[in-house]
């Protein structure tokens, strides 16, 4: 006896993904199903290259299937991803990237540009198309961490190209003047300069559009929120009170501003700052905390030298820390934007 496609599909609502809670026929993640003999083939279609759950779905849609359904004894699984697109950015902007996320942090000092790097660079690591603005218009450390000290954006057709390093696109102020010269600049210019970086660079399609801001509560985080349709905010803190006190502060700009907060990094945690202070954060404001990065030499100096940890030293705990947080990032960012979306239902294939 062959089962029939629309049995498979049937057994398949009743797996759950695990994040978004609800069944992935009807989050039409299930595409090209067929049955031949005894074999049912079909591809999921994640929400993230960077997704963690492979391994759960297969574990659940064998047990939803196989002994289930008469017929099928095993199941041949192919994977595609597909980032939700926040469709404000459709409504609002002509440019392709699909979803836009603020690194912030209520203080300077502790390392959001470091864990905004490394983040961009994770998430390309694992299949994303992803951008990195340096929103720091004053200040700006991306093209150092970025290897990228002595870049010089080309222009075509009027518009500047990013320039690329580790699979992520690049735009920063350090690329438009040299280093000893400072940037000054009032508000209304900061404004200008943070909407000419998505409205006058030639960006090729993105999945993820990384935004390191400047610390604080200024007019870099007010320009770019009132601005641009944001999928949300990652806090960056430090253990100790002080600076998990100033964290709180910027987290609370993002909630009268409407932006989703995603979750509270903790950065530099070890034995010289403690630890602890960016999980009670993320308890106190409801929001999940999305991991802890030590205190660790080789962070620093690939900040210093243009080598991500994440890619040079993977496999040390500062790396593969933020490699979970990338992935703890992406998961947010589709569970956000599944929320506020239409979801298509699959039509089954022959």
């Amino acid at each position: 006896m062959t089962a029939t496609q629309e049995q498979v599909m049937a057994a398949l609502r009743t797996v759950i993904e695990p994040e978004l809670n609800r069944d992935i026929v009807s989050l039409n993640m299930v595409r090209d199903l067929k049955v031949e003999g005894s074999t049912a083939y079909f591809t999921i279609v994640l929400t993230t290259p960077a997704c963690p759950l492979k391994s759960v779905f297969i574990e659940r849609c064998n047990a939803a299937v196989i002994g289930k359904v008469a017929g099928v004894e095993r199941l041949e699984i192919a994977w595609d991803a597909q980032v939700p697109t926040d469709r404000r950015i459709q409504g609002s902007l002509n440019v392709p990237m699909r979803s836009i996320i603020a690194v912030s942090s209520g203080k300077g000092g502790v390392g959001k540009s470091t864990v905004a790097t490394n983040l961009a660079v994770a998430l390309a690591e694992a299949g994303a198309r992803v951008g990195l603005i340096d929103a720091d218009i004053l200040n700006p450390n991306i093209p150092q961490m970025m290897g990228l000290g002595s870049g010089r954006p080309k222009v075509v057709n009027d518009k500047m190209k990013p320039i690329e390093a580790f699979g992520v696109q690049v735009m920063s102020t350090g690329f438009l003047t040299s280093p000893d010269k400072p940037m000054i600049m009032r508000g209304p210019m900061l404004h200008s300069a943070i909407r000419q970086f998505f409205t006058d660079v030639a960006w090729d399609r993105l999945d993820y559009m990384i935004v390191d801001l400047p610390p604080g509560t200024g007019d870099a985080p007010l320009s770019l929120a009132q601005s641009f349709p944001l999928a949300g905010a990652i806090i960056v803190t430090q253990p100790q009170q002080v600076a998990v006190a100033d964290a709180l502060r910027a987290a609370a700009m993002f909630d009268q501003l409407n932006v989703p907060v995603l979750g509270v990094v903790e950065n530099m945690a070890g034995d010289f700052f403690g630890m602890g202070g960016g999980e009670q954060l993320a308890k106190e404001r409801g929001v999940p905390f999305l991991g802890r990065v030590p205190l660790s030499a080789n962070v620093r100096e690939g900040g210093d030298y243009g080598r991500p940890v994440v890619i040079y030293d993977a496999g040390s705990a500062a790396g593969q820390a933020f490699a979970d947080i990338a992935r703890a990032v992406a998961a947010r960012v589709s569970v956000v934007m599944m929320q506020n979306m239409d979801v298509i239902p699959i039509n089954i294939i022959g």
